[in-house]
């Protein structure tokens, strides 16, 4: 039986879903798949911090946060740590970087990936910044350490795009990548061709937690090319930063580009593209109206979806939720368990 030991860096939704499947799966996970997944510490800035070396109860974690907010009544032999002592104090295996995301610096989260790699943790992160903005630095410095790291819900959450790109489709040689990577826009539009107005489907999106209070990243499509970044450097082996993505969001479409595109049998989405070129790869995010027929054009509401183009499969689509706790949550354990297969866990 492999066991992994987790250090949880954020306690937020993901981290809420990771302890309930946890809690609900942790079992036959480990009767199924070999694998015991135990959270030893968890730091978060706002509920609290505590480290328990024979392990954290998922219940009680879960439990106190839906109780009293935060996790004050969960008794433990060591509290109070922040991040930077809970990643070199603990005995964790892996730390799970699910800090706040920041498509500026990266940080905290780069520091705190950095840290673990060079005390020898493994590392599984949901958090766009770090991949998106100094992933070939990690990835190499992962290398030298003999540890690996897991980015399955960085792009589309639960939905396994990452590996598909990695794994199965590797040796198909993808050309070209287009997908709707943003739950929150595709909300939108959906909203608006069944004719609400932007406004309106914005306040819904907000309203479902779909969107932000601030709901730029989304709308003006930095959290896309965020995304792109990512697929674009791990996917399709290129050098590419946030600068390169051509970006564009969808506030300057009105209900007349929506109608318009309806009676053309077209249907706006907010389409994450990457191509191979003959001068290196072209990278974008913008509006784009597409025919009804295409894979995507038929995709709804907050889900997801990606289609690969390849020279040996031609196009495979992909489609599944891009966000939620539970989908994000089990992104992270896919993560672990594709850990569990390369390597061995290491004796404490």
């Amino acid at each position: 039986m492999r066991t992994y030991r987790l250090a949880l860096i954020g306690f937020g939704n993901v981290g809420q879903g990771l302890a309930q499947i946890i809690r609900d799966q942790g079992d036959d996970i480990a009767r199924q798949l070999g694998v015991q997944i135990t959270i030893v510490a968890v730091s978060d800035l706002l509920k609290g911090s505590l480290y328990d070396p024979d392990g954290l109860s998922p219940t009680a974690l879960l439990d106190a946060v839906q109780t009293s907010g935060d996790l004050n009544g969960v008794a433990a032999p060591h509290r109070d740590w922040n991040a930077q002592q809970t990643i070199a104090e603990s005995s964790a295996d892996v730390l799970v970087e699910l800090s706040y995301t920041d498509l500026e610096s990266g940080e905290p989260a780069v520091s705190h990936i950095s840290q673990a790699i060079e005390k020898g943790l493994h590392i599984v992160t949901t958090n766009k910044g770090p991949i998106a903005l100094r992933y070939p630095r990690l990835s190499a410095l992962a290398r030298d350490r003999g540890v690996e790291i897991g980015i399955e819900g960085t792009v589309m959450s639960g939905t396994p795009t990452m590996a598909l790109g990695q794994d199965l489709l590797a040796a198909a040689n993808i050309t070209r990548i287009q997908g709707i990577v943003n739950g929150t826009t595709n909300y939108i539009l959906s909203q608006m061709e069944n004719g609400t107005t932007y406004n309106a489907a914005l306040a819904e999106a907000q309203e479902k937690g779909y969107a932000e209070a601030d709901p730029s990243g989304d709308v003006e499509g930095f959290d896309a090319a965020g995304k792109v970044v990512i697929m674009a450097n791990v996917l399709m082996d290129a050098s590419i930063t946030l600068g390169d993505v051509a970006r564009q969001g969808i506030t300057g479409l009105t209900p007349q580009d929506i109608e318009t595109a309806r009676s053309e049998g077209r249907r706006w989405k907010l389409i994450a593209s990457i191509e191979k070129t003959a001068s290196g790869v072209k990278a974008g995010v913008r509006p784009t109206r597409l025919p009804t027929e295409h894979p995507l054009a038929s995709v709804s509401g907050p889900t997801n979806a990606v289609t690969f183009t390849t020279d040996l499969l031609g196009d495979v689509t992909l489609i599944g939720p891009g966000a939620g706790r539970m989908a994000t949550g089990y992104a992270i354990v896919c993560d672990l368990l594709g850990i569990a297969r390369k390597v061995q866990p290491r004796e404490k």
